[in-house]
């Protein structure tokens, strides 16, 4: 989908390698373990090995080493301009799913409508409940235009869009709500690619999963109209 998530998943991997590290490290330390168990023993000093990337060999490390391995997942500005942004644009995908029940013709546009707002209306509660346990108060707020974010609908559009009845507003609907989700996949790429925390790197992986099944069901439907 985008060229920066093989990054996020190899941040992924580093992130499962150090875990593995802090695992051996715990178990180095527990009474009666056998040596098979994957450390060795130098100098009276315990040490552990760290599996190493695809297609290469592991590392031994020691335990201070192994400790420093460990993953920090402290959230970074990416993962807070990514929640910033995706509760403005979910709250404006809401605004339009809202527009569906009174204007479409076609059943399925009021079903995909309905499946979008029950997925995103709860995941701006949780964003938000995310901020405020992470302080983002409390942090310097970085200018964001959210008109100007990737898939987002202008005034005019929203306003074409409120004005169409039947078939036309089903197609209208279709196509912003596709470049909407496309938007979105572009913001997850950027979390996955430069954020740091595990919680926004899940929340991204899950939409671009979801959106992306969503995203060929709508172009399937755009199609047949």
């Amino acid at each position: 989908m985008h060229s920066r998530q093989p990054s996020g998943r190899s941040r992924t991997f580093a992130r499962s390698s150090s875990l593995a590290v802090a695992a051996l490290l715990a178990l180095s330390a527990c009474d009666g373990a056998p040596e098979e168990d994957g450390r060795a023993r130098a100098g009276g000093d315990a040490v552990v090995v760290a599996p190493g990337k695809p297609g290469e060999p592991g590392r031994t490390l020691s335990a201070d080493e192994a400790r420093r391995a460990a993953p920090v997942d402290r959230p970074n500005s990416a993962d807070f301009d990514y929640a910033e942004m995706m509760i403005a644009h979910h709250t404006q995908a809401l605004v339009m799913t809202g527009l569906v029940p009174s204007r479409a013709a076609s059943q399925g546009v009021r079903q995909i409508a309905d499946r979008i707002a029950a997925a995103q209306r709860p995941e701006i509660g949780t964003m938000r409940g995310w901020q405020k346990r992470n302080g983002a108060d409390g942090r310097p707020r970085t200018p964001h235009d959210h008109g100007a974010m990737a898939g987002m609908a202008t005034e005019k559009q929203l306003a074409d869009l409120g004005a169409a009845r039947g078939t036309a507003f089903d197609r209208l609907f279709l196509q912003l709500m596709i470049t909407h989700h496309k938007g979105a996949l572009t913001m997850a790429g950027d979390a996955l690619s430069d954020g740091n925390d595990l919680t926004v790197e899940e929340w991204a992986t899950e939409l671009v999963a979801q959106q992306t099944t969503e995203i060929n069901r709508m172009a399937r439907m755009l199609k047949e109209l």
